[in-house]
């Protein structure tokens, strides 16, 4: 009887959180119109002999790993991909969240974890691959993002693909970058959701140096779970933290600093993650449009589903390069029961597709969404 008097509600979805305007779909073309850009020079912008993503250029490695669902999950958790427990291959890259290819010590600590699910069955979102039998998560090891509507997002995204330039012109450059930031270039007024997504950029910066092995990631912006609302977390286990014997991070006296410390790690022993839940239960303190707004865990607790495991491996010094620079990553590759929802995070379905089909076009490599693991590191396969 206690128990279920006690038992928790969550907030139902509800598919206002995907639809789109007519204003929100021009903004998303101005978006997308400057990521097509920006990868154009992204080669000169890094000085290197291919075009980059537009964000998390740097790759460090692609990573072979087993993502398993659990077994018995409560119902409210036993949504959509998770509906099943069993045992899935996947591929993993770790990323650098900035849009340069660059030492480590200029980059900042912003990190990226895509995850690739193997032989997910059911339609897929992604534009053209509603077939594919893949499942995409991408995440960062920050809580928050910087923005939280599409109108914003048409001007932020573009000051996001010019923070190297702002940062090498030092305090000139940060004032600049606050001025741009809060005034649209200076056309407006500075207003209270500027100072919000600004003051959340700057969060970034507090990010603690350590092993990128030690982070959990988060999917900042919402997500379908099933018949209720959700974020996502992948945390390390306490037992596999133990393993941890690299753990600090010198970025001053290395320039590829990040990278070594995961591939030395898992030359030597695997590693696990659990992938959680944090379900919705109250829409004024868990805001689904406020993705500058982190959702407390002592209101909103995060429960674990399934467990990505990293086997230890062999892998080469680039931390398999090819793979991981012609592998795409997108949220919307994904079963409709776990989209994005979101005003924001609409706008990524187009921009991810338009930023891989760009870098691929102008690599001269083919864009194929690979069928397995074995395939994924295939030599013949990119």
């Amino acid at each position: 009887m206690l128990n279920k008097l006690f038992k928790p509600k969550y907030v139902p979805y509800d598919s206002k959180y995907i639809e789109l305007t007519t204003e929100d779909e021009r903004n998303i073309r101005t978006i997308t119109e400057d990521i097509k850009s920006y990868i154009s020079r992204s080669d000169k912008a890094s000085d290197v002999n291919y075009h980059t993503r537009d964000a998390h250029a740097k790759g460090y490695c692609a990573l072979k790993a087993k993502f398993e669902i659990l077994d018995n999950l409560p119902k409210e958790y036993a949504q959509g991909l998770y509906a099943e427990a069993g045992i899935h291959d996947a591929v993993i890259r770790f990323s650098n969240g900035a849009s340069r290819v660059a030492p480590d010590r200029k980059l900042g600590l912003a990190q990226g974890l895509a995850i690739k699910v193997f032989d997910v069955p059911g339609k897929k979102l992604a534009p053209g691959e509603e077939d594919s039998t893949t499942f995409d998560f991408n995440l960062i090891n920050h809580p928050v993002f910087f923005c939280n509507r599409i109108e914003d997002y048409a001007y932020i995204s573009k000051l996001f693909l010019e923070l190297p330039e702002y940062a090498e012109k030092g305090a000139r450059g940060k004032a600049q970058l606050a001025f741009n930031w809060l005034t649209n270039y200076g056309s407006k007024l500075p207003t209270k959701e500027s100072f919000k997504t600004f003051k959340a950029v700057g969060g970034f910066t507090t990010i603690e140096p350590k092993n990128t092995l030690l982070y959990s990631f988060f999917s900042q912006g919402a997500v379908r779970h099933g018949n209720y609302m959700g974020k996502i977390r992948v945390k390390p286990t306490e037992a596999a933290t133990q393993k941890i014997t690299r753990r600090d991070l010198d970025l001053a006296t290395h320039e590829e600093a990040i990278r070594p410390l995961i591939i030395d790690e898992l030359r030597e022993h695997d590693y696990q993650f659990d992938i959680q839940i944090q379900l919705c239960r109250n829409l004024k303190k868990q805001p689904i449009e406020e993705l500058t707004t982190e959702w407390k865990e002592s209101d909103a607790p995060f429960v674990t589903v399934a467990r990505l495991t990293i086997p230890c491996q062999d892998i080469p010094d680039d931390g398999n390069f090819e793979v991981m620079e012609h592998l795409s990553f997108t949220p919307f590759r994904c079963l409709e029961e776990n989209r994005p929802i979101g005003n924001l995070q609409q706008s990524r379905l187009k921009a991810y597709q338009i930023a891989s089909e760009t870098r691929h076009n102008l690599n001269h490599v083919k864009r194929r969404e690979p069928k397995s693991l074995k395939e994924t590191f295939a030599k013949s396969f990119f």
